[in-house]
C-alpha cells in the first residue's frame, strides 16, 4: 500500500517516519524548496522543540480541545521526541519552564534530524510540489499536484495553518479538508500579538518590562499572566502577551478589558509603604523624579497620560488621594483592547478541522476512510513552551503507527 503526505514540517516528517519504519511506501511532497520552513522562525530561529514535562502537564497547556490529544500524546510523548532527536545526533538543552532546545540554538539542526530519519527509512520526498486537487477514484486517492499525478492508498495532510503563509501555511489543507466534506471551526489568530487603541510613544517600541502582571478581563471571566511584555508598534508583544491571545481569541472584541499591574510584587498596602519611604526621601523633589524611581524615564509621559497628577508638584506637597491615585494607576495601568494581529502575524492558527470529525485513537477522518490529518490543521492549539511542535510530532506520529499497523 502507498502513502501519500502533503507538507513537510513536523506533522508531515513525523507521519512519514514512522508510518515508514516497517518499509513501507511513503512519498512526502513539500511546495516549498526545502521542509521545515516554519521550524526555522520558531523561537526566534532558536526551536524550542518540545516542553520536558509529562503528558498531563502538556494536555494542561492545550487551549483548544486537549482531551483530543490524550492517544497521540500516549502514542508519542515529549520523552520520546527528546530520545528521537538525541540518537539522531542532536544534543539538547532544557530551560526555564521545562523547554527544550537544539543545543546549538539553530531550528536547522532539528529540520535536519527529522528529514535524515525519514530518508534513512526510505520516505521519497519531493520538494517544489504543491498538491492542487484531490479525488477519490475506485477508493484510492487521485492527487494532481504541479509536477506529477499521485494515486495512493492512503492520504495525510499536514499542511499546516494560515499563520506565517510565506512559510507555506496558505489553507490549502481547509480547502481539501472541506472538498470531502469535513466542518472547519472558526481560524483565528493564537499566540499573536494584541492590537492597542492607545498611541504608543516611540521611545517604548521593542522596550522590554520584565515581571509585570496582565489582569485581563470580560463580563464573565478574568485571567491574569505574570511575566515580561513588550510594546511594539501599538501593539501588546512578549510572553505574557502571546498567553493571553489565545486565552481571548474567541471572546467578544468590545468586552474584554486590559489593564498592566506595574508592581506585582507589591500589594497596595506595599506599594504604599514604599511611596511614603521615597516621598519623605525626596520631599522637595518633584513627582516626576519620583516616579523614576520606580519606572523607566521614557515610560513616564505616556504613564501621566493615565494618571492626572502634576508632575511638576513638590513630592512632600502631595495629598492622600493624589498618592492613592499613583497607587491605582501603578497597579490597574489600563490599555484599550482593539483586537489581535492578522492571522498571518501569528505564531499559530486556532481552529481548523473539526475533531469530532477525527477519530482522536488515529488522526483518521470519520468521514473518508484512510483519509488522515495531522498536526496545526486541525482544530487544536497550545501556548508557548514548545506544546504546539510536540502536538505537530505526536500527532504526526499517531497517523504514521495507524497506517504502518493497517498494512
Amino acid at each position: 500500500m502507498k502513502t501519500l503526505i502533503i507538507g513537510a514540517g513536523p506533522a508531515g516528517l513525523s507521519a512519514a517516519y514512522h508510518s515508514a519504519c516497517e518499509g513501507n511506501e511513503v512519498i512526502l511532497i513539500e511546495r516549498n524548496e526545502k521542509a521545515g520552513r516554519k521550524l526555522y522562525i520558531t523561537g526566534k530561529g532558536r526551536c524550542n522543540v518540545t516542553n520536558n514535562c509529562n503528558n498531563e502537564d502538556i494536555i494542561k497547556n492545550v487551549i483548544s480541545n486537549p482531551k483530543f490529544l490524550y492517544s497521540s500524546l500516549s502514542s508519542f510523548s515529549s520523552k520520546d521526541t527528546i530520545e528521537y532527536f538525541e540518537t539522531h545526533n542532536v544534543k539538547l538543552v532544557t530551560e526555564r519552564g521545562n523547554r527544550v532546545f537544539p543545543a546549538s540554538y539553530h531550528a536547522s539542526d532539528i529540520t535536519k534530524a527529522l528529514v535524515e530519519g525519514c530518508l534513512e527509512k526510505g520516505v521519497k520526498i519531493i520538494y517544489r510540489e504543491k498538491a492542487n486537487k484531490i479525488t477519490l477514484v475506485n477508493g484510492l486517492f487521485e492527487v494532481i499536484a504541479s509536477e506529477n499525478r499521485y494515486l495512493v492508498d492512503n492520504l495525510v495532510i499536514a499542511t499546516g495553518g494560515l499563520s506565517y503563509p510565506t512559510t507555506g501555511s496558505t489553507g490549502d489543507g481547509y480547502k481539501f479538508a472541506k472538498e470531502f466534506g469535513h466542518t472547519i471551526c472558526e481560524l483565528v489568530p493564537g499566540l499573536s500579538a494584541i492590537k492597542l487603541k492607545e498611541n504608543i510613544p516611540y521611545k517604548l517600541n521593542k522596550m522590554l518590562f520584565k515581571n509585570v502582571k496582565i489582569i485581563v478581563n470580560d463580563e464573565k471571566w478574568k485571567h491574569e499572566e505574570f511575566g515580561d511584555i513588550m510594546f511594539d508598534s501599538n501593539t501588546l508583544d512578549g510572553p505574557i502577551s502571546l498567553t493571553v491571545s489565545s486565552l481571548i481569541n474567541r471572546r467578544k472584541k468590545e468586552n474584554i478589558h486590559l489593564e498592566l499591574d506595574l508592581k506585582p510584587a507589591l500589594d497596595e498596602e506595599k506599594l504604599d509603604d514604599r511611596l511614603l519611604r521615597e516621598i519623605s526621601k525626596n520631599a522637595s523633589h518633584n513627582i516626576f523624579y519620583l516616579l523614576k524611581q520606580i519606572m523607566p524615564i521614557d515610560f513616564i509621559p505616556w504613564f501621566l497620560e493615565k494618571c492626572p497628577l502634576d508632575s511638576y508638584k513638590k513630592c512632600g506637597d502631595m495629598s492622600v488621594s493624589e498618592r492613592k491615585t499613583l497607587i491605582r494607576t501603578i497597579k490597574h495601568f489600563p490599555l484599550t483592547y482593539d483586537g489581535l494581529v492578522d492571522i498571518k502575524r501569528a505564531i499559530v492558527t486556532s481552529g481548523g478541522i473539526n475533531v469530532k470529525e477525527i477519530n482522536a485513537k488515529t488522526m483518521e477522518s470519520k468521514i473518508v476512510p484512510n483519509l488522515y490529518f495531522a498536526g496545526e490543521v486541525i482544530d487544536v492549539d497550545a501556548l508557548t513552551g514548545g506544546f504546539n511542535i510536540q502536538i505537530a510530532l505526536s500527532t504526526g506520529a499517531l497517523v504514521g503507527k495507524t497506517i504502518k499497523s493497517k498494512i
